[in-house]
């Protein structure tokens, strides 16, 4: 049970936590157990773990603050073993460096620094940057499978939807050009004398016309010697009959 200095003290800094939130990280005492508070760090921009939205628990002792708290990491994160206490200056793996002036964001702050950092220490786990990406892309949909989660960061959870809606308008719209996308090769399409381009019965009618000018060309350019030659040929073949006895 807590002592009633603990649970004020836990009380206070909860307040200034919703009045001067704390860059990257938000961070609520359980509903049934304030001594247990859930925390999620935001990964920070530049870094392998930007856009990644990591949650874990502190454990706070009755003796609060004058003795240090347990903190492990719930999302797979690639810094740090999942459901195992981090050792920290801050935790419980130190209370000899303990300091009652600690609050619960100056211990997040720390460990969101820590996080960002590659010292091993006891619940560390070395990956590598791509890995860790990776985990970071996948960590709010992680989270969201979990029913503690959803129950303490709703706020998430509508962050989340809004995201698969993001994404689905996303796909949805590239559908459509896909499917019109024609890859066989396009018919030129013919132009008039001004260049403009020809519609299908502007088309047939320029081909009409070429073809009858072509006719006309054809028919002027025929040689008249040739055009005598044929006419005396047919004349005498006519005239044969006539001649004969």
């Amino acid at each position: 049970m807590a002592d009633s200095s603990c649970i004020k003290r836990l009380q206070k800094e909860y307040r200034a936590l919703c009045k001067e939130p704390v860059s990257h990280i938000v961070a609520r005492p359980s509903p049934s157990d304030i001594l247990e508070w859930h925390y999620v760090l935001e990964g920070s921009e530049g870094t392998p773990f930007a856009g990644g939205f990591y949650h874990g628990k502190i454990k706070f002792p009755p003796e609060y603050p004058f003795k240090p708290p347990g903190i492990s990491m719930i999302t797979p994160n690639g810094r740090f073993i999942t459901q195992k206490k981090i050792c920290l200056s801050m935790s419980d793996f130190h209370p000899e460096s303990w300091n009652p002036m600690w609050s619960v964001s100056s211990i997040l702050t720390g460990l969101l620094s820590f996080m960002m950092d590659n010292s091993p220490t006891t619940g560390s786990v070395s990956t590598t940057a791509a890995e860790k990406q990776r985990l970071a892309k996948a960590s709010l949909a992680f989270n969201c499978k979990s029913p503690v989660f959803r129950k303490m960061f709703p706020d998430y959870i509508e962050k989340y939807n809004q995201q698969q809606l993001a994404e689905q308008s996303v796909s949805n719209q590239s559908l459509p050009a896909q499917k019109g996308d024609d890859s066989s090769p396009l018919l030129a399409v013919p132009a008039g004398r001004n260049g403009t381009v020809l519609q299908e019965g502007q088309v047939n009618g320029e081909i009409r016309n070429e073809a009858v000018k072509n006719n006309k060309k054809g028919s002027k350019n025929f040689p008249v010697w040739l055009l005598f030659v044929l006419f005396s040929i047919f004349g005498a073949v006519m005239a044969l009959p006539l001649l004969q006895p």
